[in-house]
Protein backbone atom coordinates (compact mmCIF):
# COMPACT_ATOMS: atom_id res chain seq x y z
CA UNK A 1 0.00 0.00 0.00
CA UNK A 2 1.85 3.39 -1.42
CA UNK A 3 0.65 6.36 1.14
CA UNK A 4 2.11 8.43 -1.56
CA UNK A 5 -0.57 7.09 -4.24
CA UNK A 6 -2.54 10.44 -4.80
CA UNK A 7 -6.16 10.38 -6.09
CA UNK A 8 -8.64 12.65 -6.98
CA UNK A 9 -10.97 12.00 -4.57
CA UNK A 10 -13.54 14.74 -2.33
CA UNK A 11 -13.80 11.50 0.27
CA UNK A 12 -10.15 11.29 0.56
CA UNK A 13 -9.79 14.88 0.58
CA UNK A 14 -12.42 14.99 3.35
CA UNK A 15 -10.51 12.66 5.56
CA UNK A 16 -7.78 14.64 5.58
CA UNK A 17 -9.68 17.42 6.26
CA UNK A 18 -11.22 16.31 9.46
CA UNK A 19 -8.31 14.30 10.85
CA UNK A 20 -5.25 16.71 10.37
CA UNK A 21 -3.61 16.00 14.51
CA UNK A 22 -4.14 12.36 13.33
CA UNK A 23 -1.93 12.93 10.33
CA UNK A 24 0.48 15.07 12.26
CA UNK A 25 1.08 12.37 14.53
CA UNK A 26 1.18 9.42 11.94
CA UNK A 27 4.15 11.45 10.30
CA UNK A 28 5.90 11.51 13.83
CA UNK A 29 5.06 7.53 14.82
CA UNK A 30 6.69 6.74 11.28
CA UNK A 31 10.04 7.92 12.46
CA UNK A 32 10.18 5.46 15.33
CA UNK A 33 7.46 2.88 15.01
CA UNK A 34 7.37 0.63 11.24
CA UNK A 35 5.19 2.02 8.91
CA UNK A 36 4.04 4.25 11.93
CA UNK A 37 1.94 1.09 13.27
CA UNK A 38 1.68 -1.11 16.10
CA UNK A 39 0.01 -4.03 14.59
CA UNK A 40 -0.22 -5.08 10.51
CA UNK A 41 -4.20 -4.64 10.60
CA UNK A 42 -4.24 -1.08 11.55
CA UNK A 43 -2.76 0.13 8.29
CA UNK A 44 -4.91 2.33 6.81
CA UNK A 45 -4.71 4.48 3.43
CA UNK A 46 -3.68 7.33 3.85
CA UNK A 47 -3.23 6.79 7.38
CA UNK A 48 -5.50 5.90 10.64
CA UNK A 49 -7.44 7.92 13.42
CA UNK A 50 -5.74 9.05 16.62
CA UNK A 51 -7.92 7.54 19.56
CA UNK A 52 -8.21 9.52 22.35
CA UNK A 53 -10.83 8.14 24.68
CA UNK A 54 -14.19 5.70 23.98
CA UNK A 55 -17.31 4.58 25.80
CA UNK A 56 -19.91 2.30 24.98
CA UNK A 57 -20.62 1.90 21.41
CA UNK A 58 -18.60 5.03 20.67
CA UNK A 59 -14.70 6.43 19.99
CA UNK A 60 -13.60 10.21 19.37
CA UNK A 61 -10.01 10.53 17.86
CA UNK A 62 -7.68 13.28 18.95
CA UNK A 63 -9.59 15.31 16.49
CA UNK A 64 -12.47 15.22 18.31
CA UNK A 65 -14.55 13.47 15.39
CA UNK A 66 -17.04 10.65 17.16
CA UNK A 67 -17.37 7.29 15.68
CA UNK A 68 -19.62 4.36 16.26
CA UNK A 69 -17.32 1.67 16.84
CA UNK A 70 -17.18 -2.05 15.41
CA UNK A 71 -13.63 -2.67 15.20
CA UNK A 72 -14.34 -3.50 19.06
CA UNK A 73 -10.69 -3.74 20.39
CA UNK A 74 -10.07 -6.60 17.67
CA UNK A 75 -13.29 -8.34 18.59
CA UNK A 76 -12.10 -7.90 22.64
CA UNK A 77 -14.75 -5.69 23.42
CA UNK A 78 -18.29 -7.83 23.02
CA UNK A 79 -19.16 -5.44 26.20
CA UNK A 80 -18.33 -2.48 24.66
CA UNK A 81 -16.11 0.32 25.53
CA UNK A 82 -15.45 0.74 29.31
CA UNK A 83 -18.16 -1.57 30.83
CA UNK A 84 -18.70 -0.19 34.18
CA UNK A 85 -18.24 -3.38 35.77
CA UNK A 86 -15.66 -4.69 34.09
CA UNK A 87 -13.68 -1.05 34.67
CA UNK A 88 -14.47 -1.26 38.38
CA UNK A 89 -12.98 -5.11 38.54
CA UNK A 90 -9.85 -4.33 37.39
CA UNK A 91 -9.47 -0.94 38.91
CA UNK A 92 -10.08 -2.64 42.40
CA UNK A 93 -7.31 -5.05 41.55
CA UNK A 94 -5.11 -2.52 40.43
CA UNK A 95 -5.53 -1.23 43.87
CA UNK A 96 -4.17 -4.92 45.40
CA UNK A 97 -1.69 -5.40 42.88
CA UNK A 98 -1.10 -5.95 39.64
CA UNK A 99 1.77 -8.75 39.37
CA UNK A 100 2.67 -11.24 42.31
CA UNK A 101 5.07 -14.04 40.71
CA UNK A 102 2.87 -16.30 42.59
CA UNK A 103 -0.58 -17.98 42.45
CA UNK A 104 -3.42 -16.26 43.39
CA UNK A 105 -6.98 -16.84 43.83
CA UNK A 106 -8.44 -14.94 40.40
CA UNK A 107 -6.65 -17.37 38.34
CA UNK A 108 -8.84 -20.13 39.39
CA UNK A 109 -11.65 -18.44 39.36
CA UNK A 110 -11.12 -17.53 35.86
CA UNK A 111 -9.87 -21.02 35.02
CA UNK A 112 -13.37 -22.38 36.58
CA UNK A 113 -15.71 -20.26 34.54
CA UNK A 114 -14.24 -21.34 31.45
CA UNK A 115 -14.61 -25.11 32.75
CA UNK A 116 -17.89 -24.37 33.03
CA UNK A 117 -18.91 -22.32 29.66
CA UNK A 118 -16.99 -24.08 27.64
CA UNK A 119 -17.95 -27.40 26.46
CA UNK A 120 -14.56 -29.29 25.57
CA UNK A 121 -12.28 -27.49 28.37
CA UNK A 122 -11.74 -29.98 31.32
CA UNK A 123 -8.55 -28.18 32.15
CA UNK A 124 -7.02 -24.40 31.18
CA UNK A 125 -3.61 -23.38 30.48
CA UNK A 126 -3.39 -19.48 30.26
CA UNK A 127 -1.61 -17.65 28.29
CA UNK A 128 -1.02 -13.78 27.49
CA UNK A 129 -2.45 -13.70 23.29
CA UNK A 130 -4.23 -15.63 21.20
CA UNK A 131 -0.96 -16.23 19.14
CA UNK A 132 0.50 -17.27 22.01
CA UNK A 133 -2.44 -20.18 22.61
CA UNK A 134 -2.62 -21.39 18.87
CA UNK A 135 1.44 -22.12 19.64
CA UNK A 136 0.99 -23.76 22.78
CA UNK A 137 -2.31 -25.97 21.64
CA UNK A 138 -0.04 -26.71 18.14
CA UNK A 139 2.76 -27.74 20.49
CA UNK A 140 0.11 -30.08 22.82
CA UNK A 141 -0.97 -31.74 20.08
CA UNK A 142 2.17 -32.54 18.78
CA UNK A 143 3.18 -33.97 21.69
CA UNK A 144 0.19 -35.93 22.91
CA UNK A 145 -0.13 -37.50 19.20
CA UNK A 146 3.20 -38.47 18.75
CA UNK A 147 2.76 -37.14 15.32
CA UNK A 148 4.97 -33.98 14.01
CA UNK A 149 2.10 -32.73 11.23
CA UNK A 150 -0.51 -30.63 11.51
CA UNK A 151 -3.71 -29.70 9.06
CA UNK A 152 -4.18 -26.08 8.47
CA UNK A 153 -6.62 -24.18 6.03
CA UNK A 154 -6.02 -21.42 3.36
CA UNK A 155 -6.33 -18.40 4.59
CA UNK A 156 -7.28 -19.58 8.80
CA UNK A 157 -5.98 -16.42 10.59
CA UNK A 158 -3.96 -18.07 13.41
CA UNK A 159 -1.87 -15.34 14.85
CA UNK A 160 1.96 -14.60 13.78
CA UNK A 161 4.18 -17.58 15.46
CA UNK A 162 6.46 -19.40 12.68
CA UNK A 163 3.86 -22.26 12.00
CA UNK A 164 0.98 -20.16 11.32
CA UNK A 165 2.51 -17.03 9.61
CA UNK A 166 2.34 -18.32 5.59
CA UNK A 167 -0.69 -19.39 4.42
CA UNK A 168 -3.35 -16.68 4.82
CA UNK A 169 -3.08 -13.78 3.20
CA UNK A 170 -0.61 -15.34 0.91
CA UNK A 171 1.91 -18.00 0.14
CA UNK A 172 -0.53 -20.44 0.04
CA UNK A 173 0.86 -23.02 -1.46
CA UNK A 174 3.03 -23.60 2.00
CA UNK A 175 6.36 -21.85 0.87
CA UNK A 176 7.99 -19.57 3.82
CA UNK A 177 7.68 -16.10 4.50
CA UNK A 178 11.03 -14.26 5.47
CA UNK A 179 12.55 -15.45 9.05
CA UNK A 180 10.04 -18.76 8.71
CA UNK A 181 12.31 -21.68 8.65
CA UNK A 182 11.69 -23.98 5.82
CA UNK A 183 11.95 -27.27 8.41
CA UNK A 184 9.14 -25.69 10.75
CA UNK A 185 6.52 -24.56 7.19
CA UNK A 186 7.08 -28.52 5.89
CA UNK A 187 5.17 -29.39 9.44
CA UNK A 188 2.16 -27.77 8.43
CA UNK A 189 -0.10 -29.73 6.01
CA UNK A 190 -2.31 -26.46 4.46
CA UNK A 191 -5.88 -27.96 2.36
CA UNK A 192 -8.23 -25.50 0.94
CA UNK A 193 -10.81 -24.07 3.14
CA UNK A 194 -13.89 -26.49 3.82
CA UNK A 195 -12.20 -29.38 1.42
CA UNK A 196 -13.33 -32.17 3.73
CA UNK A 197 -12.65 -34.78 0.52
CA UNK A 198 -8.85 -33.50 0.84
CA UNK A 199 -9.00 -33.72 4.35
CA UNK A 200 -9.88 -37.49 4.34
CA UNK A 201 -7.51 -38.34 1.71
CA UNK A 202 -4.63 -36.82 3.78
CA UNK A 203 -5.75 -38.62 6.79
CA UNK A 204 -6.46 -41.92 4.90
CA UNK A 205 -2.87 -41.62 3.13
CA UNK A 206 -0.35 -40.70 5.70
CA UNK A 207 0.54 -41.22 9.47
CA UNK A 208 2.23 -38.42 10.34
CA UNK A 209 -1.01 -35.95 11.49
CA UNK A 210 -1.26 -35.10 14.91
CA UNK A 211 -4.17 -32.39 14.55
CA UNK A 212 -6.22 -30.44 12.58
CA UNK A 213 -6.20 -26.83 13.31
CA UNK A 214 -9.31 -24.82 12.37
CA UNK A 215 -10.99 -21.25 12.43
CA UNK A 216 -14.38 -22.65 13.36
CA UNK A 217 -16.52 -19.95 11.78
CA UNK A 218 -14.18 -19.29 8.15
CA UNK A 219 -11.47 -17.43 7.03
CA UNK A 220 -11.16 -14.24 9.29
CA UNK A 221 -14.32 -15.02 11.77
CA UNK A 222 -16.34 -16.17 8.44
CA UNK A 223 -15.40 -14.14 6.04
CA UNK A 224 -15.12 -17.11 3.68
CA UNK A 225 -17.46 -18.87 5.95
CA UNK A 226 -17.33 -22.57 7.15
CA UNK A 227 -21.01 -24.38 7.63
CA UNK A 228 -21.98 -25.98 10.67
CA UNK A 229 -22.17 -29.31 8.39
CA UNK A 230 -18.49 -29.16 7.69
CA UNK A 231 -17.71 -28.85 11.06
CA UNK A 232 -19.67 -31.89 11.44
CA UNK A 233 -18.04 -34.22 9.04
CA UNK A 234 -14.64 -33.18 10.14
CA UNK A 235 -15.30 -34.09 13.71
CA UNK A 236 -16.77 -36.97 12.60
CA UNK A 237 -13.30 -37.27 10.29
CA UNK A 238 -10.87 -36.59 12.76
CA UNK A 239 -12.34 -38.70 15.19
CA UNK A 240 -12.71 -41.71 13.11
CA UNK A 241 -8.54 -41.54 12.22
CA UNK A 242 -8.18 -40.91 15.92
CA UNK A 243 -6.61 -37.56 15.02
CA UNK A 244 -7.13 -34.79 17.29
CA UNK A 245 -9.63 -31.32 16.53
CA UNK A 246 -8.53 -27.45 17.41
CA UNK A 247 -10.86 -24.56 17.65
CA UNK A 248 -9.41 -21.96 17.27
CA UNK A 249 -12.17 -19.94 18.70
CA UNK A 250 -9.87 -16.65 19.73
CA UNK A 251 -12.35 -14.70 17.99
CA UNK A 252 -15.63 -16.70 18.51
CA UNK A 253 -15.08 -17.42 21.89
CA UNK A 254 -17.66 -16.32 24.46
CA UNK A 255 -18.92 -14.35 21.33
CA UNK A 256 -20.69 -16.84 18.97
CA UNK A 257 -22.55 -18.03 22.59
CA UNK A 258 -21.65 -18.41 26.28
CA UNK A 259 -19.68 -21.27 25.32
CA UNK A 260 -18.30 -20.16 22.09
CA UNK A 261 -19.21 -21.81 18.64
CA UNK A 262 -18.67 -25.27 19.90
CA UNK A 263 -21.14 -25.10 22.34
CA UNK A 264 -23.81 -23.58 19.85
CA UNK A 265 -23.55 -26.16 17.45
CA UNK A 266 -22.74 -29.01 19.57
CA UNK A 267 -19.31 -29.40 17.71
CA UNK A 268 -17.08 -30.15 20.39
CA UNK A 269 -13.48 -30.28 19.71
CA UNK A 270 -10.62 -31.87 21.39
CA UNK A 271 -8.27 -28.51 22.31
CA UNK A 272 -9.60 -25.00 21.96
CA UNK A 273 -7.60 -21.71 22.07
CA UNK A 274 -9.14 -18.80 23.21
CA UNK A 275 -8.62 -14.66 23.98
CA UNK A 276 -10.19 -11.33 23.56
CA UNK A 277 -13.52 -11.49 24.95
CA UNK A 278 -12.01 -13.93 27.41
CA UNK A 279 -9.61 -11.25 29.20
CA UNK A 280 -12.65 -8.14 28.48
CA UNK A 281 -9.85 -6.33 26.45
CA UNK A 282 -7.07 -7.08 28.62
CA UNK A 283 -4.54 -8.87 27.40
CA UNK A 284 -5.03 -13.10 27.57
CA UNK A 285 -5.52 -16.00 26.10
CA UNK A 286 -5.85 -19.78 27.05
CA UNK A 287 -5.99 -23.40 26.27
CA UNK A 288 -8.36 -25.57 27.14
CA UNK A 289 -9.10 -29.00 26.17
CA UNK A 290 -9.16 -32.74 27.39
CA UNK A 291 -6.96 -33.04 30.61
CA UNK A 292 -5.01 -35.87 29.01
CA UNK A 293 -3.87 -33.35 26.60
CA UNK A 294 -2.91 -30.52 29.16
CA UNK A 295 -1.48 -33.31 31.28
CA UNK A 296 1.62 -32.72 29.09
CA UNK A 297 1.64 -29.67 30.77
CA UNK A 298 1.73 -31.14 34.46
CA UNK A 299 4.61 -32.04 36.38
CA UNK A 300 2.97 -35.10 38.34
CA UNK A 301 1.03 -36.93 35.16
CA UNK A 302 3.68 -36.49 32.95
CA UNK A 303 6.03 -37.93 35.27
CA UNK A 304 3.46 -40.93 36.10
CA UNK A 305 3.17 -41.55 32.65
CA UNK A 306 6.97 -41.30 32.10
CA UNK A 307 7.45 -39.19 29.72
CA UNK A 308 9.07 -35.86 29.66
CA UNK A 309 6.68 -32.66 30.00
CA UNK A 310 6.14 -30.26 28.25
CA UNK A 311 7.90 -26.71 29.29
CA UNK A 312 5.80 -23.57 29.49
CA UNK A 313 6.38 -20.64 31.18
CA UNK A 314 4.73 -17.23 30.42
CA UNK A 315 5.60 -13.62 32.94
CA UNK A 316 1.78 -12.54 32.33
CA UNK A 317 -0.08 -15.72 32.18
CA UNK A 318 -3.16 -15.19 34.02
CA UNK A 319 -2.17 -11.84 35.00
CA UNK A 320 -4.08 -10.74 37.87
CA UNK A 321 -5.67 -7.38 36.07
CA UNK A 322 -7.17 -8.93 33.21
CA UNK A 323 -8.11 -12.04 35.48
CA UNK A 324 -10.09 -9.83 36.92
CA UNK A 325 -11.75 -7.69 33.71
CA UNK A 326 -11.97 -11.52 32.01
CA UNK A 327 -14.15 -12.82 35.13
CA UNK A 328 -16.28 -9.44 35.32
CA UNK A 329 -16.56 -10.11 31.31
CA UNK A 330 -17.78 -13.70 31.64
CA UNK A 331 -20.08 -13.61 34.55
CA UNK A 332 -21.91 -11.08 32.75
CA UNK A 333 -21.97 -13.44 29.16
CA UNK A 334 -23.16 -16.28 31.42
CA UNK A 335 -25.53 -14.70 33.85
CA UNK A 336 -27.50 -12.23 30.88
CA UNK A 337 -28.64 -12.14 26.89
CA UNK A 338 -25.42 -10.45 26.28
CA UNK A 339 -24.58 -12.64 23.03
CA UNK A 340 -27.87 -12.83 21.93
CA UNK A 341 -28.35 -8.85 22.31
CA UNK A 342 -25.02 -8.31 19.85
CA UNK A 343 -26.38 -10.86 17.40
CA UNK A 344 -29.64 -8.94 17.39
CA UNK A 345 -27.93 -6.37 16.62
CA UNK A 346 -25.77 -7.53 13.88
CA UNK A 347 -28.59 -9.09 12.04
CA UNK A 348 -30.65 -5.57 12.18
CA UNK A 349 -27.33 -3.68 10.71
CA UNK A 350 -27.27 -6.46 7.72
CA UNK A 351 -30.81 -6.31 6.89
CA UNK A 352 -30.49 -2.34 7.04
CA UNK A 353 -27.28 -2.32 4.66
CA UNK A 354 -28.46 -5.01 2.74
CA UNK A 355 -32.23 -2.91 2.00
CA UNK A 356 -29.92 0.13 0.71
CA UNK A 357 -27.66 -1.75 -1.48
CA UNK A 358 -30.75 -3.09 -3.17
CA UNK A 359 -32.63 0.57 -3.53
CA UNK A 360 -29.23 2.35 -4.44
CA UNK A 361 -28.73 -0.92 -7.39
CA UNK A 362 -24.91 -1.66 -5.83
CA UNK A 363 -24.92 -5.47 -6.29
CA UNK A 364 -23.14 -6.12 -3.21
CA UNK A 365 -24.12 -8.09 -0.02
CA UNK A 366 -23.88 -7.54 3.58
CA UNK A 367 -23.48 -11.18 5.19
CA UNK A 368 -21.73 -12.81 8.98
CA UNK A 369 -23.02 -15.33 11.18
CA UNK A 370 -23.73 -14.11 14.82
CA UNK A 371 -21.99 -10.67 15.29
CA UNK A 372 -19.99 -10.29 12.88
CA UNK A 373 -20.43 -8.36 9.63
CA UNK A 374 -18.43 -8.54 6.15
CA UNK A 375 -18.90 -6.77 3.35
CA UNK A 376 -19.38 -8.88 -0.38
CA UNK A 377 -18.16 -6.48 -2.76
CA UNK A 378 -19.20 -9.00 -5.74
CA UNK A 379 -15.59 -8.58 -7.69
CA UNK A 380 -16.61 -10.55 -10.28
CA UNK A 381 -20.59 -8.84 -10.65
CA UNK A 382 -22.33 -11.70 -10.49
CA UNK A 383 -26.14 -11.37 -10.53
CA UNK A 384 -27.46 -11.60 -6.75
CA UNK A 385 -30.11 -9.82 -4.64
CA UNK A 386 -28.69 -8.26 -1.60
CA UNK A 387 -31.51 -8.96 0.56
CA UNK A 388 -31.89 -12.62 -0.66
CA UNK A 389 -27.93 -13.60 -0.19
CA UNK A 390 -26.48 -16.49 1.68
CA UNK A 391 -22.61 -16.61 1.86
CA UNK A 392 -23.10 -20.43 3.12
CA UNK A 393 -25.24 -21.70 -0.37
CA UNK A 394 -22.37 -20.15 -2.75
CA UNK A 395 -19.19 -21.30 -3.39
CA UNK A 396 -16.06 -20.05 -1.26
CA UNK A 397 -14.40 -19.12 -4.43
CA UNK A 398 -16.75 -16.30 -4.51
CA UNK A 399 -14.96 -14.67 -1.71
CA UNK A 400 -11.75 -14.33 -3.13
CA UNK A 401 -9.81 -11.01 -2.63
CA UNK A 402 -11.41 -8.28 -4.30
CA UNK A 403 -8.13 -6.29 -6.18
CA UNK A 404 -9.94 -2.99 -6.32
CA UNK A 405 -7.40 -1.36 -3.51
CA UNK A 406 -8.48 2.15 -4.72
CA UNK A 407 -12.06 1.90 -3.90
CA UNK A 408 -12.08 -0.41 -0.99
CA UNK A 409 -9.89 1.73 0.69
CA UNK A 410 -12.58 4.37 -0.13
CA UNK A 411 -15.28 2.75 1.60
CA UNK A 412 -13.78 2.40 4.81
CA UNK A 413 -12.77 6.94 4.53
CA UNK A 414 -16.63 7.29 3.29
CA UNK A 415 -17.76 5.44 6.21
CA UNK A 416 -15.00 7.32 8.45
CA UNK A 417 -16.42 10.69 7.30
CA UNK A 418 -19.88 9.56 8.20
CA UNK A 419 -18.94 8.62 11.60
CA UNK A 420 -18.56 4.92 11.36
CA UNK A 421 -15.74 2.85 12.22
CA UNK A 422 -15.65 -0.75 10.17
CA UNK A 423 -12.67 -2.99 11.20
CA UNK A 424 -11.83 -2.80 7.53
CA UNK A 425 -13.20 -2.87 4.32
CA UNK A 426 -13.67 -6.54 4.91
CA UNK A 427 -15.99 -5.91 7.91
CA UNK A 428 -16.50 -5.39 11.55
CA UNK A 429 -17.76 -6.94 14.93
CA UNK A 430 -20.93 -5.70 16.82
CA UNK A 431 -21.14 -5.56 20.49
CA UNK A 432 -23.92 -5.52 22.82
CA UNK A 433 -23.46 -1.68 23.88
CA UNK A 434 -24.80 -0.89 20.14
CA UNK A 435 -28.03 0.34 20.27
CA UNK A 436 -31.33 0.72 17.65
CA UNK A 437 -29.87 4.11 16.98
CA UNK A 438 -26.28 3.34 16.18
CA UNK A 439 -27.64 0.57 13.78
CA UNK A 440 -30.14 3.40 12.26
CA UNK A 441 -27.00 5.93 12.34
CA UNK A 442 -24.76 3.28 10.50
CA UNK A 443 -27.21 2.31 7.80
CA UNK A 444 -27.54 6.84 6.84
CA UNK A 445 -23.67 6.89 6.92
CA UNK A 446 -23.62 3.15 4.79
CA UNK A 447 -26.16 5.38 2.03
CA UNK A 448 -24.20 8.20 2.16
CA UNK A 449 -21.32 6.57 1.33
CA UNK A 450 -22.35 4.47 -1.41
CA UNK A 451 -23.66 7.67 -3.16
CA UNK A 452 -20.44 9.44 -2.94
CA UNK A 453 -18.56 6.61 -4.03
CA UNK A 454 -21.12 6.98 -7.14
CA UNK A 455 -20.25 10.40 -7.80
CA UNK A 456 -16.74 9.85 -7.70
CA UNK A 457 -17.54 7.09 -10.69
CA UNK A 458 -17.18 3.94 -8.77
CA UNK A 459 -20.28 2.37 -9.84
CA UNK A 460 -21.36 2.21 -13.13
Amino acid sequence: MNVATAVESRIVDTYRQRTQRSAARYQEAVKVLPSGIVHDSRRTWPYGIYVDRALGSRKWDIDGNEYIDYYGGHGSLLLGHQHPQVVAAAQAQLQKGMHFAAAQELELEWARLICEMVPSAERVRFTSSGTEATHLAMRLARAASGKEKIIRFQGNFHGWHDHVAFGNKDHLDGAVTPGVLPEVAAGIVLVRINDMAEVERQLSTRNDIGAVLIEPLGTSSGCVPTSPAVLRELREITRRHGVYLIFDEVVSGFRASPGGLQAALNVIPDLTTLAKVLAGGMPGGAVAGRKEILGWLDFEISAAAKHERISHQGTHNGHAVCAAAGIATLKLIRDTDICARATAMSDALKKGMNEVLEEEGVPWAMYGDYSFFHFFTNPESRPIKPTAFDAHAVPSEWFKTDKRETMLRKVVLGLMNNGVDPKSWRGGLVSAAHTAEDIKLTVDAWRKTLRAMRDEGEFA
